[in-house]
């Protein structure tokens, strides 16, 4: 799928690049199984934003670097934990089924099917005991929700709403892409999954999508909360009660940074954050991404790492990728970054749909945004930093284990 080299030349990276993106936005928006999101070329030559500034990536000078950036603060004391593939849904059961409160969801998918039942029936179990059950899906990403799935949920007691339905709403590339369950307003999870049978499973076979989630417990679960507060209060729901924001106390050794991404005609939060990440990297820069379209910027970045000697490895999809317009997209940028020696691989057993970023020995990031324009300009995007060298190791290890199921490019 990699375009010819003499081929490349004759479309050098601003004009060729955006006029292929140009044709996928065109094109279409859905895949058979998913969404492709590759549309509007969103760089703007004349104020692009580059951080081409020192960053550190530990400690408190990373701390500050993440604050004056995007204003947001990493706070110690808290568990976070790695839930790779169908270990979502356990984690998720379990946790509703202990609710006592509230459980407050924002979902881009969720369709009928054996992942949606064992989260159905337990939302269902704890509406009926009294608890607060609070569901907003985009409508764009789950069309069916409303006559496959909602009514159980409100004849059970749910409150449910849908996010910017369409028709109707004037733009309407600008989704709802987050993945957010917060339990009593101290537990919460986010990642890339979505509530449908291709999570479920063991990510190493042919409909089992590969995926990266995390629970999270500590002071960041209340940015959770409030980013659920604020696309239901746009959805039409009311205000959420006091007792929804409890004090969190600290939970465990990780310092943590919740980062809310909103639609942005210039710069996003997403784009920060992205760039803040890869300008940190000093030693060891691995990204798993499910739709590697970035913008100018981000791709510069990365091959400047990879020429200081940074260990720079990038996982993507391989030809089950539910987007052969993103797939294709993705091996425009290949030459490039092989040369500049950025190590690449494609996941070949399933669909490769983590969003995970790994900056030296204690920094991470698992996230629901896409190197894609869209994720990068118009989604309703959400993302976890931490950093702690047990979550770290973590993520290193699940980055190799993925490794070896995938096909490892060279320069031509």
């Amino acid at each position: 799928m990699r375009l010819p080299r003499a081929l490349r030349r004759r479309w050098p990276k601003a004009g060729g690049r955006s006029w292929l993106i140009a044709i996928a936005a065109a094109a279409a928006l859905c895949t058979g199984m998913g969404v492709a999101f590759i549309s509007c070329q969103r760089e703007d030559e004349g104020h692009a934003f580059l951080l081409d500034v020192p960053v550190p990536s530990a400690g408190a000078p990373f701390a500050l670097a993440l604050y004056q950036s995007l204003g947001v603060r990493l706070m110690p004391g808290h568990n976070v934990t790695l839930l790779g593939n169908g270990s979502i849904f356990d984690g998720l059961e379990e946790e509703i089924r202990r609710a006592r409160s509230s459980v407050h969801v924002v979902m881009y998918i969720w369709e009928k099917g054996a992942a949606s039942d064992r989260i159905v029936a337990a939302l269902v179990d704890r509406a009926r005991a009294g608890v607060s059950c609070n569901i907003l899906v985009d409508a764009f990403g789950s069309p069916d929700f409303g006559e496959d799935v909602q009514p159980r949920l409100v004849d059970a007691g749910c409150a449910v709403r849908i996010f910017r339905p369409l028709p109707g709403y004037g733009d309407k590339l600008a989704r709802n892409h987050r993945k957010l369950v917060i339990v009593d307003g101290r537990i919460a999870f986010t990642g890339g999954f979505g509530v449908r049978d291709n999570w479920l499973g063991d990510g190493v076979t042919a409909e089992a999508w590969r995926d990266a989630n995390v629970r999270f417990a500590g002071p960041a679960v209340a940015g959770a909360q409030q980013a659920f507060a604020e696309n239901w209060q746009e959805a039409g729901g009311p205000l959420l009660p006091p007792e929804t924001f409890p004090v969190l106390e600290t939970a465990g050794p990780a310092s943590v940074a919740f980062v809310a991404s909103t639609i942005s005609p210039v710069l996003t939060r997403s784009e920060r954050l992205v760039q803040l990440m890869i300008q940190a990297a000093k030693k060891r820069l691995w990204i798993a991404n499910a739709y590697f379209v970035p913008s100018k910027a981000i791709l510069e970045m990365i091959e400047r790492k990879a020429s200081e000697g940074v260990d720079v490895r990038l996982l993507a999809p391989g030809k089950k990728s539910d987007s052969k317009t993103s797939f294709g997209l993705q091996h425009i940028e290949y030459d490039d970054l092989l040369e500049k020696g950025v190590r690449v691989w494609e996941y070949q057993p399933s669909m490769m749909h983590a969003k995970t970023m790994l900056v030296d020995d204690e920094l991470g990031l698992v996230s629901t945004m896409n190197l894609d324009p869209l994720s990068l300009a118009k989604l309703e995007e959400v993302a976890l930093v931490v950093q702690d060298r047990a979550f770290a190791a973590a993520l290193a290890r699940t980055f190799e284990q993925d490794c070896v199921h995938a096909r490892a490019l060279s320069a031509n």
